[in-house]
Parts: structure tokens; sequence; C-alpha cells
């Protein structure tokens, strides 16, 4: 298909898919004519996936890049998470944590063997030593009730990662269940919040 079609497909206009392309984040299209170029089902779902990541993954178009190169090399499965975390994770500097937030998410991790400069254990710190400072503490059953809940989680993200059928479209549901599954777990988390408080609460003058 041509670009004007690619357009009609993918919803991103014309002028933004020559910005993918010039910014690499699109491969070519096969050449046509000297100023033609045609374009396939790989481009529509590469422009899907970009659009999935900036405007829901709220990725930047250098960060969109760093991904799609990380499935475009096929690199292991293990370096494709890396990369896909790294890129969403804010870096934490590790020397603006108090030691006993460290202390307390090490506890509950314990068994998952991660690295000292992990950005997910680095970022739960963070989260310890701000929730304290607030004056709510930071009770271990409820700690431990988000370590389980995020066991669940990746379980489920590797589940559907082993239902792909080659190393591209595993890394490719690597880094958009990386990306986008945090937002989707904010979501329902939000739902579940309002699910549960109602429950438990009840809801006075609520129509049922």
């Amino acid at each position: 298909m041509k670009i004007s079609a690619l357009s009609e497909h993918t919803g991103a206009s014309v002028p933004t898919i020559k910005y993918y392309l010039r910014e690499g984040l699109l491969p070519a299209g096969e050449r046509s004519a000297p100023n033609q170029a045609t374009y396939g089902e790989a481009h529509v779902r590469r422009i899907h996936l970009i659009r999935a990541l900036t405007d829901v993954g709220g990725l930047s178009v250098a960060d969109v890049k760093r991904v799609t190169e990380a499935i475009d090399k096929e690199l292991p499965l293990s370096h494709a998470f890396e990369i896909a975390q790294s890129t969403v994770s804010e870096q934490v500097d590790p020397d603006s944590l108090d030691e006993d937030a460290l202390a307390t998410v090490d506890g509950v991790i314990a068994d998952w063997a991660c690295a000292s400069d992990d950005s997910g254990r680095l970022a739960a710190a963070r989260v310890v030593m701000n929730f304290r400072h607030t004056g709510q503490g930071a009770s271990s059953s409820w700690l431990d009730a988000y370590a389980q809940a995020a066991l669940v989680v990746a379980e489920a993200d590797l589940d559907l990662v082993e239902t792909r059928r080659d190393l591209e479209t595993r890394a490719e549901t690597v880094v958009v269940g990386t990306v986008l599954g945090d937002a989707l777990f904010a979501a329902l988390r939000r739902s579940a919040q309002a699910a549960a408080s109602v429950r438990r609460y009840g809801y006075p003058g609520r129509q049922q």
C-alpha cells in the first residue's frame, strides 16, 4: 500500500508517518519508484505499536526508538526486559534513600534475587521512604500484599510472552506488556479500590 493508504489504515497522518520514518522508528518501505514506496502489514503493526507506546505508555520518541531497536535486533528476552524496564522506570539515586527503607523493601523481596541497583527495588524503597515521611507508616502486611500481587502479575506477563510464536513477537510482547502493563495495572487498581470500598463500607444513597 502507498503511504496514503497506510495513513488510512492506522489513523496516523502522512506527516506523522514521515516523521516516524525520519526518526528510524518505522522501517523504510519497499521502493516502487524513485519517489514512491509501498508498505505492508508490518508497517501497520509498527505504527500501532509506536502510538500505543507514546499515547498510552507516555514514552518519548527517543525511548520508543530504544525499545523498538531491542525488538528489531532480536535480543535475548532477558535483555529485552531489561531495556523495557529501564526505559519506563525513573532512575532513582541510591544515595537519596534511607537505609531503613531499603532494608524494608529487601525484607519483602528477599527471595527475588534482585541486584542492588535494580530499578524496581530502588523505586519501591523511595515509595516506602516517602510514605513514612507523610506519617502514614508502611505496614509489613501492606507491603507483602503488594509484593504478592506483583508476583502474580509478573507470572501473567511471562505466560503471555510464551504464547507468542517467535522471538520477534515475544520481544514485542515484552516491550508492550512492560509499558502498557503499568498503565493497565494502575487502571484496574482504581476500579478494584472502588469495588472493594463499596463492598466493605457501602455506598449510602447510591442506587444498586
